[in-house]
């Protein structure tokens, strides 16, 4: 393999290009085995919570620049390893099978041992970790529905049963949702629904997926956008929403005094993307969407106000402010925020802009319960000094991964 690094992969053989290219895979899963055993150590210990993160996810987030969804999956890998037999912790240290097929060797094997028990369950291992030299993740998970048609005829039949009801949990487990904001502030929508949870959303964006006339030129995946945004503004309208932070469900927009008089002017949204003058005006028309209107050195003059909640103003300033937790690396938005004093009420400290700053649930205990402590910088944004175990110079922090405007 040394001898294909150091030739152009032009000039190399066929034979050599396969044997480099085995050679690495094979490399890769092995230090796969070594990374997933860092991280469930890492874990174990609980290194990310002392260090202030919520989970040893957003820990790895922040600290190897990873997607929280990639990083999640990392410490769900890294628990089945840790929990997966002997032989197939081996064949992974060895790149002779990968992580996504320990974990479906893992979940088969579990599967067999509560079904058949544990001498079945160790003839299982050795099955499946040969049929993983031959067969991808997918294919293997789709042999193993059937693996005790070889290790245990006897009771195949009942077992299919159970591996039938062991996918069901599954994908009650798998449901999941993740909204991802791209570069341009654009939203990018995956997940998996269960079978309940798509007949409920087919029920509610099919009607409204139909081309509206001969003239309509939207896509198929134009349609089903815009009618999902339809769903959503009817949900909003409804009034029947649970309060998030305090306030009921609603659309912050931002505007300047000057641009809102003349009608000019862009808007930003209470999650920070720029919309047009346009959309400032139709979003204003809406009674879901309370104006922000912001004085020329963009202090808030009016931020809306509801007689039956006193701190919902003050509660929308810091939301324009701080964009979702402060804290550093936390990406809660607003919605899962509250309100904290940093000189506590308690000591006298006032209910005010300059007193408070957003935070997460999580991050709201940490700060009342650790030696990390809050302060507003120069500019006025909030800025955290970490303890001295954890900085010596205990340098303040700042949260980058909301817009600052």
């Amino acid at each position: 393999m040394a001898a294909c690094f150091d030739t152009p992969a032009w000039a190399a053989s066929d034979h050599d290009l396969v044997s480099a290219l085995d050679a690495t895979h094979r490399l890769e899963q092995r230090l796969a085995a070594v990374k997933l055993t860092l991280v469930r150590e890492l874990d174990g210990r609980g290194t990310a919570t002392a260090q202030g993160a919520s989970s040893t996810a957003v820990w790895l987030r922040d600290r190897l620049r990873l997607g929280v969804g990639v990083a999640r999956r990392l410490v769900e890998l890294a628990a089945t390893v840790d929990t997966a037999p002997p032989e197939v912790r081996d064949a992974l240290a060895g790149g002779a099978v990968d992580v996504e097929q320990v974990r479906v060797i893992a979940e088969t094997v579990q599967t067999v041992h509560g079904t058949a028990g544990p001498e079945a369950a160790d003839k299982a291992v050795g099955v499946l970790v040969d049929w993983a030299t031959q067969f991808d993740a997918t294919l293997l998970r789709r042999l193993g529905t059937r693996i005790l048609d070889h290790v245990a005829p006897e009771i195949a039949d009942a077992a299919a049963e159970a591996a039938l009801r062991a996918a069901e949990s599954r994908a009650a487990r798998d449901r999941h949702l993740t909204v991802s904001e791209q570069p341009d502030g654009r939203l990018r929508l995956t997940g998996i629904l269960d079978t309940e949870a798509a007949a409920v959303l087919r029920a509610a964006i099919d009607p409204l997926t139909t081309p509206t006339g001969p003239d309509d030129t939207r896509s198929p995946g134009q349609r089903r956008h815009d009618a999902l945004a339809d769903v959503c503004r009817l949900a909003l309208r409804t009034g029947e929403l649970p309060e998030n932070g305090g306030d009921p469900a609603q659309v912050v927009i931002t505007t300047g005094y000057d641009e809102l008089t003349r009608q000019l002017g862009s808007g930003a949204l209470d999650t920070g993307l720029q919309v047009t003058p346009e959309a400032v005006r139709r979003l204003a028309c809406d009674a879901t969407i309370l104006p922000a209107v912001l004085g020329g050195a963009g202090q808030v003059l009016d931020v809306g106000r509801q007689r039956r909640l006193i701190t919902g103003p003050l509660r929308r300033a810091l939301v324009l402010r701080d964009r979702g937790c402060a804290f550093p690396g936390c990406d809660r938005p607003p919605r899962w925020c509250d309100g904290h004093h940093i000189r506590h009420w308690a000591d006298g400290g006032d209910t005010s802009l300059a007193n408070a700053v957003l935070l997460c649930g999580h991050h709201h205990r940490h700060l009342h319960h650790s030696d990390w402590t809050v302060q507003l910088g120069g500019d006025g944004h909030p800025e955290f000094v970490p303890p001295a175990w954890l900085d010596f110079e205990q340098l303040p922090r700042r949260n980058h991964y909301h817009r600052r405007r």
